[in-house]
């Protein structure tokens, strides 16, 4: 603890330091500002809502020294599996990517359409032999864009649909061109529907935490920048973005040729929605497919139906909540699923000594936590 002594200099000092940075502060607001014209009120609009969310990769995984399992399972809002795969950390990506193609999973058709063979060829971040288990949960990432690349333009829908990520569209684990690449097959497939089936698809990316957001969400409080009363929506100015940003290439629209070559980390028009009504309501920041921009009144008018429904987290879309709790491995799933790992290990073990296997499932493995009880 502090010297009582010293508290009060420590107090002075604080209040002196930001006196002198209150330029800080009035950049912000004018920033802010920016974001007023663009303020535009949510009316409600009926279309289907369906979202897909992978499971989460901290919880989702069995262990058992040496061995170590990354559990992918991605649902929809119904609860139909759209992908499950469980793959080791340590695993050859080579095979992996072989199995993904000859199965046509989702992941294969995708990297199929992309025109590469190998997941080493689809993302910088994984190797053929992987060195750390670090490429596991960008494996798991890849997944999620495949299924989405399979809704998107593989799967016939009956009525107008608005398919929900849980997270921005921007990503950076795509290899070179390739994620916009991705981005001209979605916005083909969604045209191609529209003049043959009559039937228009919505893609958008929410995200419960944003830096944008992190930044600006007290003087946009001072500001008024949402009002109360409605639910409103407004669009983030690019310039906006680049003062958060470090990355150009994570704000640059997918259409952008100033620079003589085509983004390639984002394919998302960056918005903040508040779907309450009321100044302390939850605010988030969604991403509009670059191209449906033009919009985003009917879009968000759709988000509202589903987001009023919101729990346990309060206005924040019910469809992507639904699918979050079924993804998720707990409870009898994963003891079931780590208990065939415990097997699959004690099977490699010699029949004369799986007698001492058997045992260590016995020993206590931290004898040490005895003294907290």
């Amino acid at each position: 603890m502090f010297d009582p002594g010293e508290l009060p200099r420590l107090r002075e000092e604080i209040r002196r330091a930001t006196e002198a940075d209150s330029s800080l502060l009035e950049e912000a607001r004018s920033d802010v500002r920016t974001i007023l014209p663009g303020v535009r009120r949510i009316q409600p609009h009926n279309t289907n809502a369906i979202s897909i969310v992978a499971s989460d990769g901290g919880h989702n995984r069995l262990e058992f020294n040496p061995f170590f399992m990354q559990l992918i399972r991605i649902v929809d809002t119904y609860g139909k599996p759209l992908l499950t795969s469980a793959v080791s950390t340590s695993a050859d990506t080579v095979e992996i990517s072989d199995f993904h193609l000859s199965t046509g999973t989702a992941l294969g058709k995708m990297m199929q359409a992309l025109g590469v063979s190998r997941l080493s060829q689809l993302s910088p971040m994984i190797s053929d032999r992987p060195a750390s288990a670090g490429w596991a949960m960008v494996y798991r990432d890849m997944c999620e864009w495949a299924v989405l690349y399979e809704l998107i333009c593989e799967r016939q829908f009956g009525s107008h649909t608005l398919v929900v990520r849980d997270g921005t569209l921007r990503s950076k684990i795509f290899s070179g061109e390739l994620f916009i690449r991705l981005y001209d097959l979605m916005q083909a497939a969604i045209e191609r529907n529209r003049a043959q089936e009559r039937r228009d698809i919505y893609l958008v990316g929410i995200a419960k935490h944003s830096e944008v957001l992190d930044r600006y969400r007290m003087v946009m409080a001072v500001e008024d920048i949402l009002p109360a009363g409605y639910p409103l929506f407004a669009p983030i100015p690019l310039d906006l973005q680049y003062k958060v940003y470090k990355w150009p290439e994570y704000v640059r629209m997918p259409d952008d040729l100033s620079e003589g070559e085509r983004p390639k980390f984002n394919i998302g028009s960056m918005h903040i929605v508040r779907f309450g009504s009321a100044l302390g309501d939850p605010v988030w920041t969604v991403d509009l497919l670059a191209s449906q921009a033009e919009r985003a009144p009917l879009i968000f008018g759709a988000l509202l139906n589903d987001a009023v429904l919101g729990f346990p987290v309060p206005l924040y879309p019910q469809s992507l909540q639904q699918a979050d709790a079924f993804a998720q491995v707990v409870d009898l799933d994963l003891a079931v699923l780590q208990d065939e790992l415990v097997e699959a290990v004690r099977d490699q073990i010699a029949p004369e000594r799986q007698h001492a296997f058997d045992a260590h499932r016995l020993v206590t493995t931290d004898p040490a936590a005895r003294r907290y009880r």
